[in-house]
């Protein structure tokens, strides 16, 4: 049986049967989790046994907080039954979908992507969850770039109910479609865009988060107030410094040298951003960030 059969006891059917997931932190797990609550046969990939072990931990308990919580039906045992993690891309050969959760650096993205596709079926897919790196750029690096696009996922992915499907130009027709069906069976809304630097999201995102940092950087008002206007007056559920801080300082300032380095001055990094990556001050997993997380 091909790998990107589905099987019919999966949600809507449209899941593949087994997902790979190369990266186990806070954002590779929660992706795993996505997949395995919803059925899937999951396998995440880490650089040594202590990470794999600790995506280990993160998965399992994100899938017992869900079932707690009664987001998720099922047994606890049947579901992590499902779940496995290793060492070797080799685990990936039996995979349908093998997405790519590594740091958002294009050369550490590149030597991943590669070293995946060389394991997979020539019928499966290949995902990464870029936020901002060009998806046509990166499918230039494999030798089947038909079966590869864009899955960007938002954090935390359990409580995101948006899932961003980039299309690279030489993305197959039936691969942008079933993109659709595996978002939707995940319980997630997709919202579908060529690639471009930034994409949506990201280009728009970062745009308001970089204006709210010079408005602290100005004195105009604090970092609380700035996002309070932003939640109150414009209904974002979270204010762009707050999300700064989940997302992490240094990944927002990767991104916007990105963006920078393609879209020109405007999306030019805040020396307040600079200083405080420079100082460790990266957001939630520091402890600090333009908020105190140390509670």
């Amino acid at each position: 049986m091909s790998n990107s059969v589905l099987p019919a006891n999966l949600p809507n059917s449209v899941l593949p049967h087994s997902v790979g997931v190369l990266g186990g932190g806070r954002m590779g797990a929660g992706i795993a989790h996505a997949f395995l609550i919803k059925g899937a046969h999951v396998v995440v990939v880490e650089r040594d046994e202590a990470s794999a072990e600790a995506a280990r931990e993160r998965v399992e308990s994100a899938a017992a907080k869900s079932i707690e919580r009664g987001a998720t039906d099922g047994n606890l045992d049947e579901i992590v039954s499902r779940f496995s993690v290793g060492v070797d891309y080799n685990d990936f050969r039996d995979r349908g979908l093998v997405i790519e959760a590594v740091p958002e650096d294009w050369d550490v993205k590149v030597t991943a992507l590669r070293g995946i596709e060389e394991r997979l079926a020539a019928d499966a897919f290949l995902a990464s969850n870029t936020s901002s790196l060009s998806v046509n750029g990166l499918a230039r690096e494999l030798s089947r770039p038909q079966n590869f696009l864009g899955l960007h996922f938002f954090n935390p992915v359990p409580a995101s109910t948006l899932i961003e499907v980039v299309l690279g130009e030489q993305t197959a027709g039936h691969l942008a479609e079933a993109a659709r069906g595996w978002v939707e069976a995940l319980g997630k809304t997709a919202v579908v865009v060529n690639d471009a630097p930034g994409f949506a999201s990201s280009r728009l995102g970062v745009a308001i988060a970089l204006e709210a940092m010079r408005m602290v950087e100005e004195g105009v008002a604090s970092a609380a107030d700035i996002d309070n206007a932003m939640v109150l007056g414009y209904k974002h559920p979270t204010g762009p410094l707050r999300t700064t801080d989940i997302v992490g300082l240094d990944v927002r300032l990767g991104i916007a040298e990105y963006l920078q380095s393609t879209l020109g001055e405007r999306f030019a990094p805040p020396q307040i951003l600079r200083d405080k990556v420079a100082r460790g001050e990266l957001g939630r997993k520091s402890g600090k960030g333009f908020f105190d997380w140390t509670d």
